[in-house]
Order: structure tokens, then sequence, then C-alpha cells
């Protein structure tokens, strides 16, 4: 994966994106698969292990596609609850974790629905001022890099920064964030070519010429 160049940068902002998600170990499908018909069939036990699961993947997902901090808890809790409201209709053709993420985009939608009104009547009442970062890459502090790149992720649309978001952070294949996306894999693969360099643009950094000529 090459997504920045400049070794320092490339090396603090690597290790700021690196900390998402579990890597799936064998059998984890098979055992969410048994608590899940544990679950559906009443077990309590089952359910509060697969809440202790996935409520914290789902804030973490939510946190990354741009829900404020201060709503995560709230967001979180309202994609669990319609997880264990259609667990019943879970049929185990795609991953658990891709149906929650499935669940987290709708989530992220319906708010950012909601603070359009909001934020349209903040931004007419009260222009903030522009900061330009002057800093040098390699000079940059990790709270400056993490700034930067929460920026960065704010700054793109919402189909840029939902498939950089998969693909670079979470490792979701192409194919699942066609899915996910509700778009075909030619789409994907733009759609992160052009976040890829509004992501580096962002922080000051070269786009190296392989990600010129579009390559993943």
């Amino acid at each position: 994966m090459k997504v920045l160049g400049g070794a320092d940068s490339k090396s603090a902002v690597m290790n700021l994106l690196a900390s998402a998600a579990p890597v799936a170990m064998p059998g984890a499908r098979a055992r969410d698969a048994v608590l899940i018909t544990r679950c559906v069939t009443g077990d309590d036990q089952a359910a509060r292990d697969l809440f202790a699961q996935y409520y914290p993947i789902a804030g973490a997902f939510l946190g990354k596609l741009g829900v404020k901090p201060v709503d995560i808890e709230d967001a979180s809790q309202d994609v669990l609850m319609q997880f264990f409201r259609y667990l019943p209709s879970f049929r185990g053709e795609a991953e658990v974790k891709t149906w929650l993420y499935r669940l987290c985009i709708t989530e992220a939608r319906r708010l950012r629905r909601r603070w359009r009104i909001g934020a349209t009547l903040r931004a007419l009442l009260a222009a903030e001022p522009v900061v330009t970062d002057v800093v040098p890459p390699a000079t940059r502090s990790e709270e400056t890099m993490a700034r930067l790149c929460q920026s960065a992720l704010d700054s793109m649309n919402e189909g840029h920064r939902l498939v950089f978001v998969l693909y670079e952070m979470e490792g979701v294949p192409g194919k699942q964030i066609a899915e996910l996306a509700g778009c075909p894999l030619p789409t994907v693969w733009r759609r992160l070519h052009t976040a890829r360099k509004h992501f580096r643009s962002s922080l000051g950094i070269e786009t190296p010429e392989s990600d010129e000529q579009g390559e993943p």
C-alpha cells in the first residue's frame, strides 16, 4: 500500500492510521455464527458477548466516518439496536463486521443530514478564520499530524471518505467496499485514487508517480 511519500511523515501518519481493525482470527466467523444462533434463541449471555465484541468496533468506525465524538456513544447504541433488531434475518452470507459497517454507514448518513442545517446556520452567523499550517512535514509533531489527518478526512466528501477509511484504515477489500458503498468496483478505485491525492495534499506531501497513474 502506497499512501504517502517521505519517510518521517509516512511513518508518523501510518502509525496514526494503523490503530483500527482487529485482524480476523481463524474460526471467528464460525464463533460469530454460534453466538448469533444462541442470541436469536434468547441466550442473554450470547447477546452480551456480541455487544461487547462489536460495540467498540462500531464506535471506532463511526468516528472515522466523521461522527462527532459527542455523538459516538448514542450513535453506536443506535447501530447496535438495529444490529440486534435484524439479527434473526442475518443469513451469514457476509461477515458480521461487514454487515455492521453497513449499519454504521446508514447511521452516519442520518447524523450528517441532521447536522446539515445547523452547520449551514453556524457558517452564516460566524465565519471561522482559516489556519494555514506551514510547518515542514518532517518536523511536525504527532499531535499536529493527527490534527491534519482528521482535517483531511473531514474535508473529503462522503463517498471518498468512506472508500478511504474502509480501504486504508480498515483493510476492507475493494469488492466488499463496492458492496458497502453501492457502486461499481472501478468507481471504488477512482474514489480511492482521488481521496489519496487529497489526503497527501492536505498534509503537504508529494503524490508518488505510481499513484499519479491510478494504481490501487
